[in-house]
């Protein structure tokens, strides 16, 4: 059986922790833990476990959640999208936006570890490091996945320490969203004693600045975080964060997690699976009476938009020549009841999309309050309320018949994962109304990619989450600069204008001059159609109900540098 990663500088552990442990069944043997309201240990599930603990690999939602309790960067983005200050205390912008200086604090320390110089005491932290930590995450050996950040942006010494308070950063040209990216996990300060010590076992080691600090890690089942002593941030003369540990479980099964929550064995419970839904709730949501004491709803936004995606290369042979036709397009996603879907396939969880590419609370969206809707193929789109769902599919019909494709005469394949099916399939019975036959076909998820990324399938369901808070990271999507294999334009769409709008958009420093540049780039994404959008997403988790302070990020981060737990009256 492989060992656990032992504690690392902790010579005894205290009773709260051992309690913690026990919840792993077969790490020891001991009385159950106390109530989690006294001992402040934050539980919750990590489906299918975390791959690396190395910020350099922090890659999906699993790793980064723990990345950002270990380690720190430069800033942070809030649960309203603002940067906001975290390693740096300030920063200032010069040179039309190609030079970044960013004043740090001097009181912040990495955790105890034997790494720096065979003692345990983690030294201080200085610009220096975040010059080694962000020079590593973009060295072609590491070939980390976060390396894209910087590419092609980095003007000669892109990374530079005029002093240990001081780290600057210089771009080639402008780019106004890096500062949000700064703010990602991948850009984390490492040491580079750490690394030089570890090396690839860094993912396993974490030596960071964070406000926790690894403890016990053991593959397959779960690890513990402890309470950092000396972690920076304060809050009312008191040093945060107010938890004493974490814990962090690896429940394959939905079932075993969701039980777990029911039992108060976690703390919260993110997404729930349709099985379960109505053991809980009612209508809209709302939970049944038997919870309402014990169990908190969060409803909140989260910065995903769904659709189904549509190639626009010519020169390659996968997609049928109809769906290169704006107009076909726009009939295929008029024919498409967003709010039955909403409702049946998502549990009212989503937000019907009748805008463009770019969700709800980024600045440049125009994403649409349901029930409105475009109405018109070309030009200027008009919104109008949406009508009934027939009448819909007439106007479908009605202009794919001008367009010169009577019903029968396309058909294409549609591609997705087993996970989407059930919505390909709605999707497939939708647009049977005006007769335009979508054939199925589900892959694995890497082998789905991996095909849209060589242009080899013409319609695929694709989701984007964003990484950072600026639109964009969606835009991006139709840049023909970006074109796969070379970027995230999976859709191969090229039009002249839109290229002139998002060059000139990053070279716009003021926010709502750009701002407003977005908001027509989306606009003609919506006309053009590579991408029908099916609904935005928003999350739906749950509480229990002592916890308090835990945000609802519209990034899906966690953060849980205040949360407190306070008992509720019986």
């Amino acid at each position: 059986m492989k060992q656990p990663t032992k504690l690392r500088g902790i010579s005894t552990i205290s009773k709260v922790f051992l309690g913690v442990l026990c919840t792993f069944s077969g790490w020891v043997s001991c009385s159950p833990p106390e109530r989690p309201i006294e001992q402040r240990v934050f539980r919750y599930n990590q489906e299918g476990g975390i791959s690396s603990l190395d910020p350099a690999f922090a890659r999906d939602q699993a790793n980064f959640r723990a990345v950002a309790q270990l380690f720190s960067t430069l800033v942070s983005v809030d649960e309203k999208l603002q940067v906001q200050p975290l390693l740096a205390i300030r920063w200032d912008v010069s040179e039309q936006g190609k030079l970044y200086r960013f004043y740090l604090r001097r009181d912040v320390h990495f955790h105890d570890d034997p790494c720096f110089n065979n003692r345990s005491n983690g030294r201080r932290l200085t610009a220096h490091d975040v010059v080694y930590s962000l020079k590593r995450l973009c060295d072609p050996a590491l070939a980390s996945p976060g390396a894209w950040i910087f590419q092609g942006k980095l003007a000669e010494n892109g990374f530079f320490a005029p002093s240990d308070s001081v780290f600057e950063l210089r771009l080639i040209r402008p780019f106004p969203p890096i500062l949000g990216m700064l703010g990602m996990a991948y850009c984390s300060v490492v040491a580079q004693e750490a690394v030089n010590r570890y090396g690839h076992s860094l993912g396993v080691h974490p030596v960071g600045s964070g406000p926790f600090q690894l403890a016990y890690y053991r593959a397959g089942d779960g690890l513990i975080l402890h309470k950092n002593p000396r972690y920076f941030e304060m809050e009312n003369g008191l040093r945060l964060p107010w938890l004493e540990a974490v814990q962090i479980r690896f429940l394959v099964d939905k079932q075993s997690a969701f039980l777990a929550f029911l039992r108060g064995e976690l703390e919260f419970l993110n997404g729930i699976e349709p099985a379960f839904h109505d053991e809980i709730f009612q209508d809209n949501n709302r939970l049944r009476p038997e919870y309402n004491d014990r169990f908190r709803v969060v409803h909140a936004p989260y910065l995903n938009t769904e659709y189904l995606g549509i190639l626009s290369d010519s020169r390659l042979g996968a997609c049928h020549p109809a769906l290169r036709d704006p107009r076909i397009r726009w009939a295929i996603s008029t024919a498409i009841n967003r709010e039955k879907l909403v409702r049946y396939l998502r549990g009212g969880v989503g937000i019907p999309a009748y805008g463009g590419l770019i969700p709800p609370g980024l600045s440049g969206s125009i994403a649409l309050q349901a029930g409105v809707k475009s109405t018109t193929v070309s030009g200027a789109l008009t919104n109008q309320p949406v009508s009934s769902h027939q009448n819909s599919v007439n106007q479908a019909r009605r202009v794919m018949q001008e367009a010169g494709y009577p019903p029968g005469s396309i058909r294409f394949t549609l591609a997705t994962n087993p996970s989407y099916m059930d919505m390909a399939v709605f999707i497939q019975q939708q647009l049977s109304e005006i007769g335009v036959v979508a054939d199925l076909e589900a892959s694995p998820g890497p082998t789905l990619r991996q095909m849209i990324n060589k242009g080899e399938r013409g319609v695929f369901r694709g989701s984007w989450i964003a990484d950072y808070p600026d639109a964009e990271n969606y835009l991006a999507l139709g840049y023909s600069g970006y074109a796969a294999p070379n970027g995230p334009n999976y859709t191969r769409f090229s039009h002249p204008q839109f290229d002139a709008w998002y060059e000139q958009a990053l070279m716009t420093t003021n926010d709502d001059a750009r701002h407003k540049i977005y908001a027509r780039m989306d606009s003609l994404l919506r006309a053009e159609s590579p991408f029908i959008v099916l609904y935005y997403d928003q999350t739906l988790r749950l509480e229990q109900n002592y916890v308090k302070s835990l945000p609802a990020h519209p990034l899906d981060q966690l953060d849980l540098r205040r949360v407190r737990y306070q008992k509720v009256a019986n």
